[in-house]
């Protein structure tokens, strides 16, 4: 099976179709994982008759593969680092870039880390945070993430859940992991689906939508019938089109 090591960490992937590169993040929160049930579409199921799709387990996701220390520093580097760990295992240099939900936040700090690798990012149901929500992020994964995690990790404990939460969601602002001025300087192509929940507000991802200088935005709402989803998967297919190197 599909493993990246590193440190005292073990990252499970897996890769479907090929071509061009595409690093699809799936939703869940922390439980982000390979698949997504619960997702409006299925994009590896989309897109692999023309790309390399590649997803992964993050981390401790309730039900993954993945495993590691919880990084009490650096939460969200622990896992880009571990991201770019298994696209450089697989010899990925440039690479698309697709995220649900948390995936917004993680392609925000890829982009941080590698902006010249990422040939454009498409962000679906972006998480953002909504200013009438505090500790919104912090509540929903000491609900849905932290149980799960307690019950099949002995050596980790509520303080250590605790104390990682609030290094990765406490004091958050806008998308999370990147700042209002370095959204504003980033030239990074970006097709936005924007949702509108109290994870994915609509006001966040318009903002950043309208902030970043080479972004636009798919029809809204897109999740609400069939016909719609099919709209933005052939907006998402048409940017990427668009925008894929000449091979």
């Amino acid at each position: 099976m599909p493993f990246y090591t590193r440190g005292d960490a073990r990252i499970y992937y897996e890769e479907a179709g090929s071509g061009f590169p595409l690093f699809i993040i799936y939703g869940g929160g922390l439980n982000s994982r390979v698949s997504y049930a619960n997702g409006p579409f299925d994009a590896v199921a989309e897109f692999k008759s023309e790309y390399r799709c590649i997803t992964m387990d993050l981390r401790n996701a309730n039900g993954g593969q993945s495993t590691g220390p919880l990084d009490f520093e650096n939460p969200w580097d622990a896992h880009t680092l571990d991201q770019l760990g298994v696209l450089d295992q697989l010899g990925v240099d440039k690479f698309f870039v697709m995220g649900f939900c948390i995936g917004n936040p993680l392609i925000w700090n890829l982009i941080k880390h590698v902006r010249g690798r990422i040939v454009a990012a498409v962000p679906c149901q972006p998480s953002g945070v909504d200013p009438n929500l505090p500790n919104f992020f912090i509540r929903n994964n000491l609900k849905i993430w932290a149980p799960g995690l307690l019950k099949e990790r002995p050596d980790i404990t509520q303080e250590m859940i605790d104390r990682y939460l609030a290094k990765m969601y406490g004091g958050v602002d806008f998308v999370l992991t990147a700042t209002r001025d370095f959204v504003r300087d980033c030239h990074t192509p970006l097709l936005v689906l924007p949702d509108n929940t109290d994870a994915h507000p609509y006001a966040t991802a318009m903002e950043m939508v309208h902030t970043a200088p080479n972004s636009q935005v798919s029809l809204f709402p897109w999740k609400d019938s069939k016909e719609n989803i099919q709209l933005a998967v052939r907006h998402v297919r048409t940017f990427l089109r668009a925008h894929r190197p000449v091979e």
